[in-house]
Order: structure tokens, then C-alpha cells, then sequence
């Protein structure tokens, strides 16, 4: 029994069942954490970032001076030592194969027992782990990194609102210097990776406040950016030394991938952005382009809309979106096929093993080359990899819908405070033929019918960018602002429609279709 729907909890509890992402676990032991042949980094200051809500902590941090450079240690929970391979329990999780997070609950792909505590890398207790250490010189290049099974007790469990805190606003506390050497790090690691080619595609994720009623008190775009940047870069370096490790041996493992870009698709998506006014890199004849010219003109835009966002405030939903549909889809595969979107030669996922399955598959490759591990390799690793791409991106669809519902239950309490016919400011964030989608009041989605815009025929142009009116010519182009009224919500689904100032009221009950697909980002979704 889940509970009435007047409470989204229960809605979203319902969403997971619905969509099968609940289910009960196989029977599993826990066997003993032991400390033999293990590296004892008890002594060492560790700790962990993640957000506020978190229980489940995969990863610790660890930089230290060392001569004129810095040593640097990425600990990862060691799921593989708590989950034999074979096991009923390992079964269990390559078929579910990624945890499944919506607003205040999360289906877990590990039984509660491991998830959130024997493997979560929690502060003031012992933990195994898998580290991956290595020197900085005093360039801040790094050395040869080593990997090996350790022994942590994390000093502190930090959230990026603290982080952020402490490192812009003067917090004080006892590993400030901690943070500003790993600070040091990872922005030189970022600069360096925007250097290569990464893309500058900035995310954002939307994080809910419940009222404790049933209801959702306030909704808001995470804006620690820079707290994220330290686990972010040294998160990706890890994922990066790994891979490459793996990759130079030729030893099959899941990678991450995500190959270059068409060249077709990055030449169309100069022209949407020269038609919406943004300064593009000349691109060369079509004939002449190849797949590096087309990564290498996809960093250069992505760069120039994250420029011109910034100088103008235009566009700042809708053009990043324009970059990331012109790209592949990352995935994973048994071959090393580098991830252009990070500019690296080799990549893989190694630092989330508590939720996700490919990151386990890892480490118990990289353990088996490193002499510290027997487990075999999946009997059909091409069948794994197709398996948990295809469940990463039904993971995904289920949160968009969760955070959809979120927002529209959060909406229809607003309206009801403020009134229906209040407007809000909006900006054209997608257009398709029967109508265009909306972001309004900072963090609402929804969706305007070409019906509501008036007496004449409106068509999409070519390029995609805007919806035209055949008689008047009038264009709603994407990142045009747009002043919206709420017409109708159905929260239980999470869509919202609406309708321009100054159409004329219809009744309610005449919800539209939402269509637009959430763009991957954010932690461990590259």
C-alpha cells in the first residue's frame, strides 16, 4: 500500500513501481571489511563532498603538499570486495544496473544494508576502498598513478553548499587548507581539459525542499559550481588514469564513450546558432570537414555560447541544448573509443560502484590486472554494455518525469498564492510543430500550443529554430523571451500548459504533451 496521491511522496513512489525500478533484492551476505593486503590510509585527511541529502557516499578525496608539488588520492568504495561476482545479489544488480534517484527517495541498485552503509564511504568509520594515488611536480603534472585496495576514515563529510562556503565566502574550518590545495588541483586539471578540446556545456540540476506535508515547500538550480569543480575534475581524472591504464594493457572493460560528432551535425548547428545571433567559429567547406574538424568546431561553439550566455543573459536554457543534441549519445562499450566530449583519449566510469554497475565491471578489471582481485569478466560484456546504456537512459527519463511532477505540484501551490492571472517571465527553450516549450519563473517547464498564438499558420523554419507565422511572418524564435500565464496543470503527470498574455482564457482540463528530452550532465552522467 503506497498512500493517498494528495501527497508526492506517494506519487513518486508510484512512479517507481510503475516504471519497475522497485523491487525486492536477492539474498545476499556481508562479508567481513578486512584490512589484509590492504594500503592503511587511516592516518591520511580524507574527506567527502556531496550534496546536502546524500546517504550513499562512493567517493573521498585526499591532496596533500609534497615537496614543491602535491600528492593527490581519489578513494573509491570497494563494492566488489562486498558483492562476489556471480552471485545472486551481482545478478541482480548488472540487471537493474544503475540506481534510480527522484526528488527525496531513490531505488538502489545495492540493498540498503551495502548502499548506505558497508560500502558508503561514511566519516569516523573504517572503509574499504580502491584508491588511485598520484604525484603532481610542481607544474602540477601529474606522474605515473598507482592503484591499489586501501583503508579509509574519512575526517569529514562535506556538502558543496559547505565547500562553497568555505572557499568563497571565509567559513572557517579545521581543513580549509585541505580544500584550497585540492582547489589548486582541480582548476588547473580544468583548465587544462577546456585547453584540450572539452566541451563548456555548463548543467545545472534542480533540487527540491519538501514541506513535510506532502507537498513541495521550494524548488532552486543547484549554484555551488565551484565546490563542484573539485570533485568533478579529480573524479575525471581518476576515470581517465583507469581507462587508460586498462586501455594500454587491451583489456576489455566497460568504457564510456561517446565518439565524434557528425560532421553534418556540427555544420547545422553553426547555422542554428549564426541564425539565433551567436557568434560562431568559421567552419570549412562542407567536403572538407572531417570528424576532428567537426569535434574540434563543436568545443569552439560550445565555448562561444557559453561566451555569449554569459555577456547577453540570452539563451541561457535553450543554446547550451542546441550543442549537446548536436553530439552522439555517451555510452558504453568494451572498446576503448575516448569521449570527445571530455577531450579524452581514454575514459571510463570507476568512481560510482555503489550505483552504478559498469563502475563495478571496472574495478573488477582493474583489480585483476593489478594482481589484487580473481573475478572473471562477464561472460557477454557486448551485451552488458548495450544493457546498461539502455537502462542509464530509462534511469533518466524516470527522473525528468519525477522532477516534471515536482515542479507542477510546486506550481499549482504558487499560482494558488499568487493567482492565475499573474504572468511570468519565460524563454523559449524548444519549438516544435504543434507548439514550443517554455522555461518560466526560474525553474517551470511547460508547454505553449501553437493553437494559443493566434490566427494564422505557424510552421517551424528550416533550421529548426523558431516557429514562423506564414501570413504575419513573425517569428518565436528559442531563447526569445515570452511573457506566459498557467492555463492548465495535471501534477500527477507533469505538464503544465500555457498560453501567451493577452490570448483569450479557455476553460482548464486541456493539459499539452511534453516531449523534449532531458539533456544528460551533472555528476557521473558524462
Amino acid at each position: 500500500m503506497i498512500g493517498p496521491a494528495k501527497r508526492v511522496e506517494n506519487v513518486l513512489e508510484a512512479l517507481l513501481v510503475e516504471k519497475g525500478a522497485r523491487g525486492g533484492f536477492e539474498p545476499f551476505d556481508i562479508p567481513k571489511a578486512t584490512d589484509a593486503g590492504r594500503v592503511d590510509l587511516r592516518e591520511l585527511v580524507t574527506f567527502t563532498i556531496d550534496p546536502e541529502t546524500a546517504k550513499d557516499f562512493d567517493d573521498a578525496l585526499s591532496v596533500r603538499a609534497e615537496g614543491d608539488g602535491l600528492r593527490a588520492w581519489v578513494h573509491i568504495a570497494d563494492v566488489s570486495h562486498f558483492v562476489p561476482a556471480g552471485s545472486p545479489l551481482d545478478r541482480g544488480a548488472s540487471e537493474r544496473a544503475n540506481s534510480v534517484y527522484v526528488p527525496g527517495l531513490v531505488a538502489p541498485m545495492l540493498p540498503h544494508e551495502l548502499s548506505d552503509e558497508a560500502c558508503s564511504l561514511r566519516p569516523h568509520e573504517d572503509r574499504s576502498t580502491v584508491t588511485v594515488e598520484v604525484l603532481f611536480d610542481s607544474q602540477l603534472q601529474p606522474g605515473e598513478p598507482t592503484f591499489y585496495r586501501s583503508v579509509i576514515n574519512s575526517n569529514e563529510r562535506f556538502s558543496y553548499g559547505q565547500v562553497q562556503r568555505i572557499l568563497t565566502e571565509g567559513e572557517r574550518h579545521e581543513l580549509v587548507a585541505d580544500l584550497r590545495l585540492t582547489e589548486r588541483l582541480a582548476t588547473e586539471l580544468r583548465r587544462r581539459r577546456f585547453d584540450r578540446g572539452a566541451l563548456r556545456v555548463e548543467s545545472r540540476e534542480v533540487t527540491f525542499v519538501f514541506d513535510g506535508q506532502g507537498g513541495v515547500d521550494r524548488a532552486y538550480f543547484e549554484s555551488e559550481a565551484h565546490a563542484h569543480m573539485l570533485v568533478e575534475e579529480l573524479m575525471i581524472f581518476a576515470n581517465e588514469a583507469v581507462a587508460a591504464f586498462l586501455a594500454d594493457r587491451r583489456r576489455e572493460a566497460l568504457y564510456r564513450v561517446h565518439e565524434k560528432p557528425e560532421p553534418q551535425s556540427v555544420l547545422l548547428l553553426l547555422q542554428k546558432l549564426g541564425d539565433l545571433g551567436v557568434p560562431t567559429p568559421p567552419a570549412p567547406d562542407a567536403e572538407a570537414i572531417g570528424p576532428d574538424d567537426a569535434t574540434r568546431l563543436a568545443a569552439q561553439a560550445s565555448e562561444r555560447v557559453t561566451e555569449y550566455v554569459k555577456k547577453s543573459g540570452r539563451g541561457g536554457e535553450s543554446f547550451p541544448g542546441l550543442v549537446l543534441r548536436a553530439l552522439k549519445q555517451a555510452r558504453y562499450d568494451p572498446r576503448n573509443l575516448g569521449h570527445s566530449g571530455l577531450a579524452s583519449v581514454a575514459y571510463c566510469h570507476f568512481t560510482s560502484p555503489i550505483r552504478r554497475y559498469p563502475d563495478l565491471v571496472v574495478h573488477r578489471a582493474l583489480l585483476r590486472e593489478i594482481g589484487q582481485g580473481e573475478s572473471p569478466p562477464p561472460e557477454d560484456i557486448q551485451a552488458l554494455a548495450e544493457h546498461t546504456s539502455t537502462t542509464e537512459r530509462e534511469a533518466t527519463q524516470i527522473e525528468y518525469l519525477a522532477d516534471e511532477i515536482c515542479l507542477a505540484w510546486l506550481l499549482e501551490t504558487e499560482l494558488y498564492g499568487r493567482g492565475w492571472e499573474q504572468p511570468y517571465d519565460g524563454e523559449i527553450i524548444g519549438v516544435i510543430p504543434s507548439g514550443l516549450f517554455i522555461r518560466f519563473g526560474e525553474v517551470f517547464e511547460g508547454y505553449l500550443p501553437v493553437r494559443r498564438l493566434g490566427g494564422d499558420y505557424f510552421e517551424v523554419n528550416e533550421l529548426g529554430t523558431a516557429l514562423v507565422g506564414r501570413r504575419s511572418g513573425r517569428p518565436f524564435r528559442l531563447g526569445d523571451e515570452i511573457e506566459v500565464l498557467v492555463e492548465d496543470i495535471r501534477r500527477s503527470e507533469g505538464k503544465v500548459e500555457l498560453k501567451p498574455v493577452g490570448s483569450e482564457r479557455r476553460p482548464a482540463g486541456r493539459g499539452g504533451r511534453r516531449g523534449r528530452p532531458k539533456l544528460q550532465s551533472g555528476r557521473g552522467k558524462r
